[in-house]
């Protein structure tokens, strides 16, 4: 009698969400392959029969976008498409119980820190040996780092502590094994990523260790640039900017979020801290180094702000003159201290006032972006897109950030390569610049 042949699994993750979530899938994803287990990160091909989805459940946009992938690959269960689907990340960890009611076909739902429970439901064991080792799901020049987990801060909006719990730092010799892996593996650049960066070490060591983790980090050879993200402003050490100020290969850049520009707002949202303290905090660090980049984030229409108050931080995004800002509107979630507040903004205010908000940073941009035309920058090829090659300065992170383009027609960049280029021109968010060498 002929042998019945049975198909090996393959294994899809999709990841939904921040740059901490595409973190845990590569994690994930080493995990799989070092069980010997076929996987891979948003495969184009179609013949995977096992999907896990990294959700996010950050806000409303993000909640509806993990959700309605979830449904997809749900329909495609049901149509025999595939045999087995998981959901994991921030919106299973938050609303499993929903979700197990609402959407019956997912074969299981996990929390943030499950890894173990995933690899258990592929009779894989969890491989201490790849502690630190992971697959990148791009190209190998960068690769975010997560230096920690979760977060203590009370913000009143934000839900991240209901999903992501505590804070906990990973040990700073774990870290530089993994850098060291990196290195070897191609990476030029680290981009450190946490809930709270700010807070790094002091669960572990009973002090902030941020500077002593970027110093030993820096230290690591191979690694040509090192990125700083979502660094609190509350308690921030200036130790830090003094470290990026000896150490060449640590970017002059800072991601500071700091969520408003009005005292009264701030405090509502619990941010411990006024607008005069984060104006201070932004002058001294530009004292130390004048040429920094500084990127923020602020929240657009959260409960407490009238006209008064979002006038003020117009104001203050006028004075700071920051070179990098996003705006969110503000989400009313579930289970934050901000959800017993009248959510009392329509949506299209909120919307308006965030349109307002990035006008201003717009003519911002373009001001200082032109200051830098016929100067000469340390670029970092990302990709090849159409007719350009697109680069990075130190001054811009991954996706968020202004980008270099260099005409492909007149020069040739390898993906990953550093090259010396001058801008020849500028627009609000792009630089264009010719390769002067190599």
């Amino acid at each position: 009698m002929k042998a019945r042949t049975l198909k090996k699994d393959k294994v899809n993750i999709i990841t939904m969400g921040c740059s901490k979530n595409l973190v845990d899938s590569e994690v994930l994803l080493s995990q799989l392959r070092g069980n010997g287990i076929d996987a891979h990160h948003e495969s184009a091909d179609r013949d995977n029969n096992i999907v896990i989805i990294n959700t996010c459940g950050f806000i409303d946009n993000a909640k509806q976008e993990s959700i309605n992938t979830i449904l997809e690959y749900a329909e495609a269960k049901e149509k025999g498409l595939v045999d087995k689907v998981y959901v994991t990340g921030c919106l299973s960890q938050r609303y499993k119980d929903d979700l197990e009611a609402e959407i019956p076909q997912v074969d299981a739902f996990f929390g943030t820190r499950d890894l173990p429970a995933i690899l258990k439901r592929f009779k894989a064991d969890y491989k201490h040996e790849l502690v630190g080792e992971r697959l990148l799901s791009h190209s190998a020049h960068y690769a975010y780092m997560k230096i920690s987990e979760g977060c203590d801060r009370p913000c009143s909006f934000c839900a991240i502590p209901l999903m992501r719990g505590g804070h906990v730092s990973r040990p700073i010799e774990e870290l530089v094994k993994e850098a060291k892996h990196k290195a070897a593996q191609g990476t030029r650049e680290l981009l450190l990523i946490a809930q709270d960066s700010t807070y790094y070490g002091l669960d572990l060591y009973k002090k902030r260790q941020l500077p002593d983790l970027l110093r030993a980090l820096s230290d690591v050879e191979g690694i040509d640039w090192i990125r700083l993200h979502y660094a609190y402003p509350t308690g921030f050490p200036l130790e830090v900017i003094d470290v990026m100020a000896e150490r060449s290969n640590i970017c002059k850049y800072l991601d500071i979020p700091l969520q408003h520009g009005s005292t009264e707002v701030l405090k509502v949202m619990r941010r411990g801290t006024t607008r005069e303290k984060q104006e201070a905090l932004i002058g001294e660090i530009r004292s130390r180094i004048p040429e920094i980049a500084i990127r923020t984030t602020l929240i657009a229409g959260h409960p407490g702000e009238q006209e008064k108050e979002f006038a003020e931080m117009v104001d203050f995004v006028e004075r700071m003159r920051f070179e990098r800002m996003g705006v969110f509107t503000y989400s009313h979630e579930e289970d934050t201290h901000a959800y017993g507040m009248e959510d009392h903004v329509p949506q299209e205010v909120k919307q308006d006032r965030a349109n307002r908000l990035m006008e201003v940073q717009e003519q911002i941009s373009f001001e200082l972006n032109q200051q830098k035309i016929g100067r000469t920058y340390k670029v970092l090829i990302d990709k090849k897109e159409g007719g350009h090659f697109v680069g990075r300065t130190e001054f811009d992170s991954v996706d968020v950030d202004n980008e270099v383009l260099i005409d492909a027609g007149k020069h040739y960049c390898r993906v990953g390569d550093f090259v010396q280029v001058t801008i020849t021109d500028a627009t609000e968010f792009d630089l264009y610049g010719d390769v002067v060498s190599q």
